[in-house]
């Protein structure tokens, strides 16, 4: 999975548009290898020196593409997740939120017979520092190094990865799994790359109250996770019953609560922190 983040080429679908268009620039700028983008009906245009192509495929006809970023609105990102599914395309990263449940089921079932790793949707993408901005993480807050930070919450990502940096701590890896009950790659599949990475020599987990996902990862924590893992669960304080920010972030019973996880967690081997400045502290402590 290492090369997946690391792949060359990146497309981006839905260039055209604000977000697009305004994130290809910023990717350009933290040296992503950007070497199309496509919209339906603006093949020719160029988006920052980048040029459009109507479809996939069209891109394909000359080039590799091995990582493509999408920015299409919630209504057809269904269709443009399952042409780069069709295309084979190794690494798809998709920032676009409000994608229907009912959309996702059916891109998961095309994904499990697929040669595609899905990342997101609802996703700030990923960050390797020096190496890949694919999506939304801003560059500006991180510092190339060995820690590798999986993340929920994209908000709590940029909090923590910038913290990290002003005590000079560097990160290898900056994921954000995205917010959605449905979703693509999770913190098993972060986890799993983290540890096999020689690179990495500490892990950061970021979680969030609502779901199973963080209790499945204390799991695989505990049975495959050698190296210093550090856990932050937002929503101490969360009402059951209540949405907070996106859609995964739901309180529905106690076994879903921030105290319940953290306590799975630090069972597991992590070490734990009740805030991000505590997480940040844990975390500087154990550096070196």
């Amino acid at each position: 999975m290492n090369n997946l983040f690391a792949g060359k080429n990146v497309i981006v679908q839905g260039i055209t548009g604000a977000h697009g268009s305004f994130q290809t620039k910023a990717m350009l700028a933290a040296s992503t290898n950007i070497i199309a983008g496509t919209t339906p009906g603006k093949a020719g245009q160029e988006v920052e020196g980048v040029p459009v192509y109507d479809s996939i495929k069209d891109i394909q006809a000359t080039n590799q593409v091995d990582i493509t970023v999408i920015f299409v609105p919630a209504p057809y990102a269904k269709g443009a997740i399952l042409e780069a599914i069709t295309a084979q395309i190794p690494l798809i990263v998709c920032i676009t939120e409000g994608i229907p449940v009912h959309d996702m089921l059916a891109i998961n079932e095309k994904l499990k017979i697929s040669h595609s790793t899905l990342l997101g949707p609802n996703s700030p993408g990923a960050l390797l520092p020096g190496v890949n901005k694919l999506g939304i993480i801003p560059a500006a807050m991180s510092l190339k190094g060995n820690a590798a930070i999986v993340s929920r919450s994209g908000t709590l990502t940029y909090e923590t990865m910038a913290g990290l940096t002003d005590k000079g701590i560097g990160q290898k890896y900056v994921i954000g799994i995205g917010g959605d009950v449905i979703h693509g790659m999770g913190y098993k599949e972060c986890l799993e790359l983290f540890e096999n990475d020689p690179d990495v020599d500490q892990i950061v987990l970021i979680g969030e109250i609502g779901g199973q996902d963080e209790i499945d990862a204390a799991v695989y924590i505990k049975e495959h996770v050698t190296k210093p893992i550090f856990a932050y669960i937002a929503g101490h304080h969360a009402p059951a019953g209540v949405q907070l920010g996106h859609a995964g972030a739901i309180l529905g019973s106690d076994q879903e609560s921030a105290g319940n996880k953290t306590s799975i967690l630090a069972e597991s081997g992590a070490k734990t922190a009740n805030s991000v400045t505590e997480l940040i502290t844990l975390v500087s402590r154990d550096h070196r």
